[in-house]
């Protein structure tokens, strides 16, 4: 399939591309002086690429420049003439304004002029826009990308300066790598399949494992095991029974014996040990206090000193001095033993203000107790069970929903134990099959990685070596590298200009090896020799004529100052058949759009 003639329904403002079979070259001339040095000068080689992709029904974007400068050309329609895999035509119309309606028209000879035929006369008319894919899918026939449609290997045949960047993800392949990996890996020659279900797996895992994580969040972070769940639940419900008997028999007895029992057996031991309890801690407390206050030296040297000096006993001040001494002695003692005896204090008022509180709570609760007993209206006790009975349903509610949570989160764990199994599975046929395709020197992907190497070493004299491996997530990984002259990698695939030439490599490495197979002829590439030089310029000219010679369509874009200097010295380096576009800076009229820029 190939490229045969690109038109408007305005001639005079975008003139017709009629495209050679082989070798294509737009030709961009900078004729103003004042313009040599500009990096962009607007004149229409990208955009010759834009408006292919526009007529291949590229999605409506508002950044694009038909709708951004949408006034400027809402009454053009395009038309694209393309060559089908049995020498027939198809025309796709589509305008701008309704660019969501599709017009298609097949016919035998090439060149036509549809821009006036009237739109009952197409094949297919005014399409919509989803349907039009569909519908030119099947005309194109790419079934060597099947089960992905044409537009996901258009990136690689319409490579704009943006495309340049990375080999393989296109601009157009920004999302995430399940997007564009698995038709990446189809088109390479690897088992496709296991890779786009290899992303499934992981994407589903992902999400159980979100699942599973929001339920905990749901449980409050504490998780119980599922069979104290259930034993919890038994019990309520079982309580519930006997409450709801109750009621229905309208029946208190063996309520008012429970009540009994609980009473006897439960609440006054309770307060009996409680009050026994608060006696030991008061007398604690009492003892505490006394010696607190009792801890006192009231032995005043300065009174003895004056008592002896009245019974006529010489002090000298000596026996002062060892008196003071050992005050300060027993003072230093006393103050120790003081704050073991200020934190002992605090403990024992802390437990009697808990034994207190405990003791308050149990009183209300053997009055309410007593008061059920001794009460007389039936009705009052029936109220009183059904409260206790809302509370229990309550509790009921709680733990089903509960048990619910831990019931899902059991089946979850179990999915994502088989799915990692499944995953670990597919990893392993992956990496199985990466070796396979890459140890086989007759699998497409040798076929191609040898084509790709053999125009990077005709071009720049080095070896490059096109590899897939998986990592260790069981992700494909896909590089290229220039080789040096020992056979390893260097860094000189990391400028932009090795770069583009890699990418210029790989997409005719990719129409080569399937040129038997019904696969796309026709190859875009913008602005092919810049920052080349002469050598290489002329290297990669020779293997682009070579591989229009084999039947493919490359189509390039160059400005004339690109041009490889020593070749133009020789003579004109192309045909004049093989320039389908000459812009100049001259005026609006070498422009792609006669008209001013936008």
């Amino acid at each position: 399939m190939k490229l045969s003639r690109l038109y408007s329904n305005k001639a005079d403002r975008f003139e017709p591309v009629d495209f050679e079979s082989g070798l294509n070259v737009v030709m961009a001339e900078i004729r103003l002086p004042e313009n040599r040095n500009k990096d962009t000068h607007n004149l229409g080689k990208t955009t010759l690429g834009r408006l292919l992709d526009f007529a291949f029904l590229a999605g409506r974007d508002s950044k694009f420049f038909l709708f951004k400068h949408f006034d400027l050309f809402k009454d053009f329609v395009f038309f694209l003439e393309v060559e089908l895999q049995d020498a027939s035509y198809v025309t796709i119309r589509r305008g701008v304004e309704e660019a969501t309606k599709i017009s298609f028209k097949k016919h035998r000879a090439a060149h036509q002029d549809f821009s006036t035929l009237p739109l009952q006369e197409w094949d297919h008319q005014e399409v919509p826009f989803e349907r039009a894919r569909d519908l030119l899918d099947g005309l194109l026939d790419w079934r060597v990308l099947k089960p992905w449609s044409y537009r996901k290997g258009l990136g690689y045949l319409l490579r704009s300066q943006d495309d340049f960047r990375d080999m393989f993800q296109l601009r157009k392949f920004a999302a995430a790598h399940a997007d564009w990996k698995p038709f990446l890996a189809h088109i390479l020659g690897f088992n496709a399949s296991l890779v786009a279900k290899h992303y499934e797996k992981e994407e589903e895992l992902t999400k159980k494992q979100s699942t599973a994580q929001t339920i905990k969040n749901e449980l409050g972070g504490s998780i119980e095991d599922i069979s104290k769940t259930e034993g919890i639940l038994l019990l309520k419900q079982k309580e519930a029974e006997k409450k709801q008997k109750l009621l229905d028999a309208f029946d208190f007895r063996a309520q008012d014996k429970d009540r009994t029992k609980q009473l006897v057996d439960g609440i006054d031991e309770r307060i009996a040990a409680l009050n026994g309890e608060r006696y030991s801690l008061n007398q604690n407390r009492k003892k505490i206090v006394a010696s607190l206050e009792e801890e006192q030296i009231q032995f005043n040297p300065d009174e003895a000193e004056r008592l002896f000096e009245e019974a006529g006993v010489l002090f000298r001040g000596q026996v002062k001095k060892d008196f003071e001494q050992l005050i300060a002695f027993n003072k230093a003692i006393t103050d120790e033993r003081r704050v073991y005896l200020q934190e002992e204090l605090s403990e024992v008022e802390a437990d009697l203000k808990r034994v207190n509180a405990e003791l308050s709570v149990l009183g209300k609760k053997r009055s309410d107790t007593l008061s059920f007993l001794s009460g007389t209206d039936v009705f009052s006790k029936y109220k009183q069970v059904s409260d206790e009975m809302v509370t229990l349903r309550a509790d009921i509610t709680s733990l089903e929903r509960q048990r619910g949570f831990l019931h899902r989160l059991q089946e979850l764990r179990t999915e994502i134990r088989t799915l990692m199994d499944e995953r670990g599975h597919l990893q392993t046929q992956i990496e199985a099959d990466v070796e396979k395709q890459n140890s086989d020197q007759t699998s497409l992907f040798s076929a191609i990685r040898l084509f790709f190497s053999e125009i990077v070493e005709e071009v720049i004299d080095r070896k490059a070596l096109l590899s897939v491996s998986p990592n260790q997530a069981g992700h494909l990984e896909f590089k290229a590298e220039i080789l040096d002259e020992s056979g390893n990698a260097t860094s000189a695939d990391l400028g932009h200009t090795y770069r583009k030439l890699l990418c210029i490599a790989f997409d005719m490495s990719l129409l080569r090896a399937y040129l038997d197979d019904k696969f796309p002829r026709f190859v875009y590439h913008d602005g092919v020799f810049e920052s080349l030089d002469d050598r290489k310029k002329e290297n990669l000219l020779e293997v682009i004529r070579r591989y229009a010679e084999l039947g493919l369509q490359p189509i390039i874009t160059l400005i004339d100052s690109d041009l490889p200097t020593r070749a133009e010295k020789q003579g004109s380096v192309f045909d004049e058949s093989e320039i389908v576009l000459r812009l100049h800076d001259e005026s609006e009229q070498g422009r792609l759009f006669k008209m001013a820029a936008w």
